[in-house]
């Protein structure tokens, strides 16, 4: 359960920090205290969406931290240690919203996503909110409520999981029979693409060889005249080469290094370039006689570049990348001729799991229809007691003959009420006032709540709309709820709050520059004075005090 809520600069709540106890615990508060931000710090450490209004004016962050004892919760203390979070006996949330609308959440003091987060909130914490019985109405929400209720969920996570694999399976099937349609043709299509392709002689093809060796010899007379001319002009021209140049500086330095010796590095410096440029000219020369016009290889080349750059083009790829175009059209010609193959393994599949996703949903089919029978009864009763004497309350749960699978099971599920006897059931939609579906609403939550493992139930005005003895009879409720566990419950209904094994008051306290919410434990003497408040309005008299203690009196003792 939550044992402790920290909050530091979030909204009108400046600092709090406030001790949660087991059972029934009540927060009331004049309209504007800042009950609503208390459950909105709730819910952002649990995972909801955050951004900067959240965070108190003139402040850099907002900070929420809950503790909680997992110590009877086995799921939650499971999937700690599953994700390497867990901590002993106590799990620690915090989350902090910076001003920049950026937020970052951790547990057990190691940072996880949003995603991390929501997965644990759900072992720990149910919230209802006062608004929840408009998607009551709402066709899958009845659904849902119904499987929550007889617990069908590893059934139902079962089944989705055959549904999605043959969802998956069919689809490719019927993608694949469709394009088999003309297989035949494509084979052809695909066959000719290839067989051109394959003149290149792709194994061996080499795009930048062949244009470099094509650009060569279309620019081999001018290679082979200034070849020449530079051999000439390097060692072959006896009165002006390179060679007699250097031979001539070489002599010359040689005669005046006799009376000046540091000009002998000079010497061999011009002596190491003349070898140098002697073996120059007779690589060039070399080339030069190695190189001759091929009229038959150039007409070669220029008809391999002319096929691959139109083949390039037909296909709208670079020369470089019809090899790997080749490869992909060898490879849908290998699936296509072997698409019967595929489909008949795959129509094999797609049976078993349309064989197995039945089983399922009728399996399913059947523990929802007796579900949807207990459940009625349950609601039936329980709205009785919140003032619809004459209701009945119907789960109405219908096996569809339609044999396509679909998410969630092959049943219509529709939550009816009849308000008045002799009058048919009809849809809540179409019965229901809004005062009536809010009871029908916090019947249903009741119901299925009181048998689930969640540790902390919340409960935002969810007596919204009722008072009197109806109201006493909602405080009775939850009560018993906390019986086992533990239930927060914002109201300002004082039948409730008379009922709560433990009171909180919000209050909000304006300064001259601030304004800030606080939140504090009544005792039995002011448990007195605020239930008399709630009761009473503005003027307090002695006689509202007198009621408020009998309410107190009338409801158990706290735990």
């Amino acid at each position: 359960m939550l044992v402790n809520l920290n909050i530091i600069d979030l909204a009108v709540v400046k600092s709090l920090d406030l001790d949660l106890h087991q059972g029934m615990s009540v927060l009331t508060g004049e309209t504007g205290a800042g009950k609503s931000i208390l459950l909105t710090a709730l819910g952002l450490a649990l995972g909801d969406r955050a951004d900067s209004g959240y965070v108190r004016p003139d402040c850099k962050r907002a900070e929420i931290n809950l503790e909680f004892d997992i110590g009877n919760i086995p799921s939650a203390q499971q999937w700690l240690q599953d994700n390497d979070l867990d901590d002993g006996a106590h799990c620690f949330i915090r989350r902090v919203v910076s001003d920049d609308g950026r937020s970052k959440a951790y547990i057990n003091n190691r940072p996880v996503t949003l995603q991390t987060l929501q997965q644990l909130s759900e072992k720990l914490v149910q919230i209802h909110g006062q608004h929840e019985h408009l998607t009551l109405l709402h066709a899958d929400e009845q659904r849902r409520l119904l499987d929550s209720f007889g617990k069908n969920q590893p059934l139902l996570n079962r089944l989705n999981a055959c549904f999605h694999q043959w969802d998956k399976t069919h689809k490719e099937l019927e993608n694949l029979i469709n394009t088999t349609r003309d297989q035949s043709q494509r084979e052809d299509f695909l066959r000719n693409q290839i067989n051109e392709l394959q003149q290149l002689d792709l194994q061996h093809y080499n795009y930048a060889a062949l244009s470099e060796e094509h650009t060569k010899m279309a620019n081999l007379e001018s290679i082979l005249t200034i070849g020449q001319r530079q051999v000439d002009n390097l060692y072959e021209n006896d009165q002006i080469s390179v060679n007699q140049m250097l031979n001539h500086s070489i002599n010359e330095i040689t005669q005046i290094a006799q009376y000046a010796p540091e000009l002998t590095s000079i010497g061999n410096m011009l002596a190491e370039a003349q070898i140098q440029t002697e073996e120059a000219a007779l690589q060039l020369r070399r080339f030069i006689e190695t190189q001759e016009a091929d009229p038959g290889r150039m007409a070669e080349l220029e008809n391999q570049i002319s096929l691959i750059q139109k083949l390039s083009r037909k296909h709208h790829v670079a020369p470089e990348e019809l090899p790997d175009l080749l490869t992909g059209l060898e490879q849908e010609l290998d699936g296509v001729s072997h698409s019967g193959e595929r489909i008949t393994e795959l129509t094999v599949h797609s049976e078993t799991l349309y064989k197995q996703y039945h089983e399922l949903a009728n399996e399913l089919s059947a523990f929802r229809q007796r579900q949807a029978l207990q459940l009625q009864q349950q609601i039936s009763a329980t709205i009785k007691e919140l003032g619809m004497p004459q209701g009945e309350f119907l789960v109405n749960c219908v096996k569809l003959m339609e044999q396509t699978p679909k998410l969630n099971g092959n049943n219509k599920i529709e939550f009816l009420v009849s308000a008045n006897p002799g009058l048919p059931a009809k849809p809540l939609a179409k019965v229901a006032s809004g005062g009536e579906l809010s009871r029908i609403s916090l019947a249903i939550q009741v119901t299925i709540t009181s048998d689930t493992s969640t540790p902390t139930m919340i409960f935002d005005e969810v007596d919204a709309g009722i008072g009197g003895g109806i109201a006493e009879i909602v405080g009775q409720k939850l009560r018993k709820l906390g019986q086992d566990r533990q239930v927060l419950c914002v109201t300002h209904q004082p039948q409730v709050a008379a009922q709560a094994h433990h009171h909180l008051l919000v209050a909000k306290r304006n300064d001259s520059d601030s304004t800030a919410s606080s939140v504090s434990t009544l005792d039995a003497g002011q448990r007195i004075e605020e239930i008399a408040r709630m009761l009473g309005g503005v003027k307090i008299t002695e006689n509202t005090r007198i009621h408020a203690k009998e309410m107190l009196m009338t409801g158990k003792q706290p735990l």
